[in-house]
């Protein structure tokens, strides 16, 4: 089934700051969290589709993904990496429903993940690189060194971002990150509970930028990995090398970096799983009383025979001369599209005998 577009699941524009997802997260949680529709397992599975749109949306680097390559961007994401940069349980008590009774359970069940991937979430975020091979690549198998661009912490302010002793406190929150208001009315006090828009979050408020990342708090850095690409790849293999994504930063471990192939369009090969496909012109004179001709292949030219009476769009097959299959020893066919050429310069003599074979074939005709 085709996943829903996460925008519309939020019901956000694709425009939208993180303060406006957030908060339309707030909304259908509190509309579709289990504990206000017991029983209800159609609002289960409405929220697991909102948790998920939202641990997308709310990381910059898996919305840029998503936001380039559609759901394909984060093909390279297992579960746990797409629900792993969200405290979710942090998130439930700041909107007032950690009260409600969930267990890990039940969590579990929302966020489409175990206790186990609960447990292994701290991880640095997992990166993508796509690459692009020939067919002529993909078919023989290289070995690549990449670019991958990555980021780690500032090591002169140490991920605050600003310049040492240039961090003061949020005196809008008093360096908790939240304002909180109160309404009382005739059957009790409600609690609202939101981002502080002065901090934004963090508590803390920079005065001066940290001039080594400029107040990012990151710095940028390429570093170059080896990845052996083994012959006869398709467009959406995907590889994966364990610990070469980000940097992980005290208990964090890196995370992984997949690599996706695609596979550009050939000039001459059309390629169908193993096989290749390529169309090739034959005079009128060699489809008739058949020939051996040189067609190209992957591997250089090799000889194509062609039988008496060949029509146009015949199929002629050369066995092992398609694409190999990864790790097997087997490899797929040429598959060559008969084209009979009818020449459109005729010298005389061509234009004789062909009125010669025009004639016996109306006296063959009438007999």
């Amino acid at each position: 089934m085709e996943k829903k577009d996460y925008y519309e699941i939020l019901g956000v524009a694709r425009i939208a700051d993180d303060a406006s997802i957030k908060r339309s997260y707030r909304t259908l949680a509190m509309r579709y969290h289990p504990d206000r529709n017991p029983g209800d397992g159609e609002c289960v599975a409405r929220m697991k589709e909102i948790n998920e749109a939202y641990a997308v949306l709310c990381d910059s680097e898996k919305r840029r993904l998503y936001d380039i390559y559609g759901h394909e961007g984060l093909s390279g994401y297992s579960q746990t990496d797409i629900f792993g940069s969200v405290d979710f349980s942090t998130l439930f008590r700041e909107f007032g429903l950690s009260g409600f009774g969930f267990g890990n359970g039940i969590l579990d069940n929302l966020f489409g993940r175990s206790r186990t991937a609960t447990r292994e979430r701290r991880r640095a975020t997992n990166l993508r690189y796509n690459l692009e091979l020939t067919l002529e690549e993909a078919a023989s198998g290289v070995e690549q060194v990449l670019e991958i661009p990555h980021h780690r912490t500032c090591t002169s302010c140490r991920g605050s971002g600003a310049k040492e002793g240039a961090i003061n406190t949020c005196e809008q929150c008093h360096g908790t990150g939240q304002m909180v208001r109160e309404h009382r009315s005739g059957i009790g006090v409600f609690r609202q509970i939101s981002m502080c828009s002065t901090c934004h979050g963090n508590g803390r408020v920079v005065t001066e930028k940290c001039s080594l990342c400029d107040g990012k708090g990151i710095l940028e850095e390429v570093r170059e990995v080896a990845v052996a690409i083994p012959a006869g790849v398709d467009t959406g293999h995907t590889i994966r090398l364990s610990g070469e994504g980000q940097p992980g930063d005290g208990d964090i471990a890196r995370g992984d970096l997949y690599v996706v192939v695609s596979v550009a369009k050939h000039p001459v090969f059309e390629r169908h799983g193993d096989d290749l496909y390529m169309e090739q012109d034959i005079g009128i004179a060699e489809a008739a009383l058949g020939a051996s001709l040189q067609v190209p292949s992957l591997n250089g030219e090799c000889t194509l025979e062609v039988p008496e009476g060949t029509q146009t769009g015949s199929l002629l097959r050369l066995r092992g001369k398609g694409m190999p299959r990864p790790g097997s020893r087997h490899k797929g066919d040429l598959y060559v599209v008969a084209r009979v050429a009818v020449p459109t310069h005729l010298t005389r003599q061509q234009r004789e005998l062909l009125h010669e074979f025009r004639r016996l074939e109306r006296e063959e005709s009438n007999t």
